[in-house]
């Protein structure tokens, strides 16, 4: 059979493959949750199981919106079979692709890391590893304002038990901390697409932007003001400063699969702003066009300018990962606010680095963290003199070690060159973290400060904000080489007596995979680069967007063939 056919019908069952990433993940954790507590091996298999086969739908609809420019890019389903915009719609684009394969590979690798001990630290830990995964898809996939509350409910929901996931009064302490404050922004979401409702009479993104531009002058004020509601909502979850307080706290008492997951929550809120930044103030949007742009670059300025101070002031591990996040974060809310493409553009090449290279952080800052406080290998404080600091930091450390269902620091097997490997890893990390050459970091940084320094002789001067974000950028990798510079001294030069760190086979891989996966984007970049440079010229043209969503059609139905103008299909008697 040739290869024309078999094309044919791939094409054909791609756009039903669309629910595949929410109805996967939901399946499975309801099936986990029949099974015992004590079966860990059964649940196990089973959700990496389905974590490998929504790796595997990803890169298919990823591959699906690469096919063809324009309309042809976007994949648009009606789950319910409802005219649009009175149904829900799913819409698959280059950027929801992009997100759904990211969220599938960290997933994938913190699950995978998970095995080796933290999936038996408490209850339910695959159901809601996998209800996480369908929340995330469901938000970067859903077309319309009421559904995206609804999976962003989801994936809060499943975030807050992996936060309380395991023992410890730090964790329960930032895990009420983190609840309460997403419970305020839950609310705010609420208000500001009921308020959108009441302007537009639509919750649909895509009518909602063809509505905007013919916004009475009367009500445009109010327009605003929701959105202004609904983007505090989600500059929260994007860890905007000032409302990022709570994140460090949070994401370095958590376990270390499940921050390895929320290294990904920021980025929802990151994509949803940039979603219905160009989708709703486009140039295409008359009067609105642009609204809340400058504040939203300088806020992401001031969100990387704190992330870079908190990772100069940090010494564990989780708490620099922490305020990575931050930085990765602010460095993106700030381009989107510059509203240009070939910044934009940059920043998606950077953005599932940075998230890849946090994400390893998170599960290396466990290791160790676990080295310093291994009971054995702890040394009084009053045998440290000459170490002060060390020994602080490592008594700081022991109070706040992750502990299993025992009250026990975690504690694996000791393997060969395991000091080396995570030597090794921890360089890594640095070097993508910081921005240093010669890996993917670097090259997302350079270009982005490529695009806000053109170096055309026709390109236009360089505004102020520009000059303010490319000294924030290169400052925030300085202040970021020298914190995890020191860190790295102290957790593998400092002289003390140790012996190899303790370290599994399965907790190394997911760490080395996600650090692999950044040098094939440093090595294809040139082919990232592209994809992501058609992504962006997507999105500051919604037109294709809006199109393709009004041009979805439902199936024909004995209900509504007459709704349609068409003929009722025939039943069988």
């Amino acid at each position: 059979m040739t290869g024309g056919p078999i094309q044919s019908i791939v094409v054909a069952l791609m756009p039903h493959l669309m629910i595949a990433p929410i109805l996967l993940p939901l399946v499975t954790a309801c099936v986990l949750l029949f099974l015992r507590d004590r079966q860990h091996r059964t649940k196990a298999a089973i959700s990496l199981f389905a974590a490998v086969l929504n790796l595997a739908v990803a890169l298919a609809l990823l591959w699906w919106s690469k096919q063809g420019d324009g309309p042809s890019a976007f994949g648009v389903y009606l789950p319910g079979n409802w005219d649009v915009p009175f149904g829900i719609v799913l819409v698959l684009d280059r950027l929801s692709g992009l997100m759904l394969l990211l969220a599938a590979m960290v997933a994938l690798m913190a699950l995978f890391f998970a095995l080796a001990r933290w999936h038996k630290a408490g209850a339910h830990f695959h159901p809601l590893i996998q209800i996480q995964i369908m929340g995330l898809n469901g938000a970067f996939l859903t077309g319309d304002l009421f559904n995206l509350f609804v999976f962003f409910e989801v994936m809060l929901a499943a975030s807050y038990g992996l936060l309380l996931h395991g023992s410890g009064p730090s964790r329960v302490k930032s895990g009420l901390h983190y609840i309460s404050i997403n419970l305020v922004a839950s609310s705010l979401f609420l208000i500001g697409a009921s308020m959108i409702y009441g302007v537009t009479g639509t919750l649909n993104m895509a009518d909602i932007a063809a509505r905007i531009p013919q916004v009475a002058a009367a009500d445009r004020a109010l327009l605003h003001a929701a959105c202004a509601v609904l983007a505090v909502a989600f500059l929260a979850k994007a860890a905007m400063w000032p409302l990022n307080f709570w994140l460090v706290p949070a994401y370095s008492s958590a376990s270390a699969p499940s921050a390895a997951v929320f290294a990904l929550l920021t980025k929802v809120g990151v994509y949803v702003l940039l979603r219905l930044s160009t989708l709703f103030f486009s140039p295409e949007a008359g009067a609105s066009a642009g609204f809340g742009s400058q504040w939203l670059a300088w806020g992401g300025m001031a969100t990387l300018a704190f992330g870079a101070l908190g990772m100069l002031a940090s010494q564990r591990p989780a708490r620099l990962a922490g305020y990575a996040v931050i930085v990765s974060s602010g460095t993106l809310m700030a381009v989107i606010g510059f509203a240009r493409p070939e910044l934009t553009a940059s920043a998606l090449y950077y953005l599932p680095s940075s998230t890849m290279a946090v994400a390893a952080f998170f599960l290396l800052a466990e290791l160790m963290d676990r080295q310093r406080t291994d009971p054995a290998r702890q040394r009084a404080p009053e045998d440290e003199e000459d170490h002060l600091p060390f020994a602080l930091a490592d008594l700081e450390i022991a109070r706040t070690a992750n502990l299993d269902e025992d009250e026990e620091v975690l504690i694996g097997r000791a393997i060969p060159a395991s000091t080396a490997l995570l030597g090794l890893a921890f360089i890594c990390c640095t070097v993508l973290v910081a921005g240093l050459p010669p890996l993917s970091g670097f090259i997302g940084k350079f270009a982005m400060l490529s695009a806000l320094l053109p170096l055309q002789n026709e390109a236009p001067a360089v505004s102020s904000a520009s000059w303010a974000l490319v000294v924030l950028i290169i400052v925030s990798g300085l202040f970021a080489m020298v914190a995890l510079s020191r860190t790295g001294i102290r957790f593998f030069w400092a002289p003390m007596e140790r012996g190899a760190h303790l370290l599994r086979v399965a907790e190394f891989v997911p760490i080395a995979v996600l650090i692999a996966l950044c040098v094939l984007f440093t090595v294809r970049g040139e082919a990232v680069m592209r994809y992501t440079s058609a992504t962006a010229s997507s999105l500051y043209h919604p037109a294709g967007y809006i199109d393709a969503v009004f041009s979805a059609r439902p199936l024909p139905t004995a209900t509504n063939a007459e709704r349609l103008g068409v003929p009722a299909p025939e039943t069988r008697p």
